[in-house]
C-alpha cells in the first residue's frame, strides 16, 4: 500500500554540507606587493599582559557611595590576553582560504525512509528544473567577493581587494579580482557584473554535480603598520582554568579565523525572512538564528522556520513560495542533522 504523504516522516534525516570552506591564514605585507610574488610573512599570536581599569556597570550602592567606588577602581583590573598585529613593516592583511563546492544538494547522508527519500528527491529534481543553482550561487560568489567573511577586519581596513582563483585539474586557470570590496552592497545581491557571473557560474556547475570546483581565495586588507588585526577568538569553556581573558585561533602559529565562522559569513544570503527591512540579510539557519542578536527570525509559530516550509513541502504538497524554496534549498546545502523524533 502506497504511503499517503501525511505519513511521511524520517526519524533519521541527515545531509553533509555541500559549502566547505578550509580556515583562513594570516600574513602580513605591504599594498603595493599584493600582485607580486614578494614572500608575506605569517601573522604570529603574542600574549599580552595588561593593568585594566574597571569599567564594568556597578551596583547602585557602589556608585552612589565615592568611598567604595574609589576603592573599587582602585584595585587594577589585570588581564592576559593574546593580540595579533601588523609588524611595524607592513601595512595589509593577507587573509587566505580554499571554499570546496560539492554536488549532490538535497541529496540526504542518512535516511531511514525510502518513501521520504524519495518525495524529497522529486521536490528538489522540481527545484532545480525551475530554478537551478543560479540564485544561491550567485549570492554566494557575492559573498566571496565583498570580503563579508573578513568580518571586523573588514569594518578596520582602508580598502580590501578581493583575488578568487579557480584551478582545476587538467582544465584552464581562472582568476577574478574585485577591487574595493569594502564598498561592495552587502545588502541586496543585485551584483550581476560579468566577474561575479563567472565566479557564480563555477559554485553553481558544482552544485548541480557538473564538475569539483575547488576555490582559492584571498583578501588583502590595507590597515596600516602594527595595526592590531582579528583572527577569530577561542570559546573557552572552563574559564576557571585558562590564564588568559582572551585567547585567540592559531594554526601552527599563524594567525587564522575559524572556517565555521567563514561558513556563516559566505552563507549569510537569507533575505526572504519576514524581518529583512529591519536587520537585512542573515545567516541561513532552519530557525533564522542570529546569536550576536540574540534572535531567532524564523519563528516556527509564523510558520516560516524550515521545519514547517519542509513538512507542508513534503507531507501536504504546499510548496512555499519561490523565495523560500531558496531558503529550503540553502538549509540542506548547508547540511545539518533534521530527523522527525515523532514524540511531542
Amino acid at each position: 500500500m502506497a504511503t499517503k504523504s501525511n505519513d511521511l516522516q524520517a526519524s533519521v534525516l541527515a545531509f553533509e554540507r555541500k559549502l566547505d570552506p578550509s580556515d583562513a591564514l594570516f600574513y602580513s605585507g605591504n599594498w603595493d606587493a599584493r600582485q607580486t610574488s614578494e614572500a608575506w610573512a605569517p601573522v604570529a599570536v603574542n600574549e599580552k599582559s595588561v593593568r585594566g581599569t574597571i569599567s564594568n556597570r556597578l551596583k547602585a550602592s557602589e556608585t552612589n557611595d565615592p568611598a567604595k567606588l574609589d576603592a573599587k577602581i582602585e584595585n587594577p583590573n589585570l588581564q592576559k590576553v593574546d593580540v595579533a598585529q601588523l609588524p611595524h613593516t607592513g601595512d595589509t592583511l593577507k587573509a587566505q582560504f580554499t571554499l570546496r563546492v560539492l554536488g549532490g544538494a538535497g541529496k540526504p547522508s542518512a535516511c531511514n525512509s525510502a518513501d521520504y527519500q524519495k518525495k524529497l528527491a522529486q521536490l528538489v529534481a522540481a527545484y532545480v528544473g525551475k530554478h537551478g543553482y543560479a540564485e544561491l550561487a550567485r549570492r554566494y560568489a557575492i559573498n566571496l567577493a565583498n570580503a563579508r567573511w573578513l568580518w571586523r577586519n573588514l569594518a578596520s581596513a582602508e580598502t580590501v581587494e578581493v583575488h578568487i582563483r579557480h584551478e582545476p585539474l587538467g582544465g584552464p586557470i581562472a582568476t577574478w579580482t574585485f577591487k574595493q570590496a569594502e564598498a561592495m552592497d552587502r545588502t541586496h545581491f543585485i551584483d550581476k557584473s560579468t566577474d561575479i557571473k563567472a565566479v557564480a557560474a563555477v559554485i553553481e556547475a558544482a552544485l548541480a554535480g557538473k564538475g569539483y570546483a575547488l576555490l582559492e581565495v584571498t583578501a588583502y586588507a590595507r590597515m596600516g603598520k602594527g595595526q592590531e588585526v582579528f583572527p577569530s577568538q577561542e570559546l573557552i569553556l572552563d574559564k576557571a582554568k585558562s590564564a588568559k581573558s582572551k585567547t585567540l585561533y592559531k594554526v601552527q602559529e599563524i594567525a587564522a579565523m575559524h572556517s565555521q565562522k567563514i561558513g556563516n559569513a559566505v552563507r549569510t544570503i537569507d533575505t526572504w525572512h519576514p524581518h529583512v527591512e529591519a536587520v537585512g540579510p542573515i545567516p541561513v539557519e532552519p530557525y533564522g538564528s542570529v546569536t550576536v542578536a540574540g534572535t531567532a527570525y524564523r519563528q516556527p509559530k509564523d510558520k516560516v522556520d524550515f521545519y514547517n516550509l519542509l513538512d507542508n513541502w513534503i507531507k501536504k504538497d504546499v510548496a512555499p513560495d519561490a523565495d523560500n524554496q531558496h531558503f529550503v534549498m540553502a538549509t540542506l546545502i548547508r547540511g545539518g542533522v533534521f530527523g522527525e523524533s515523532g514524540k511531542e
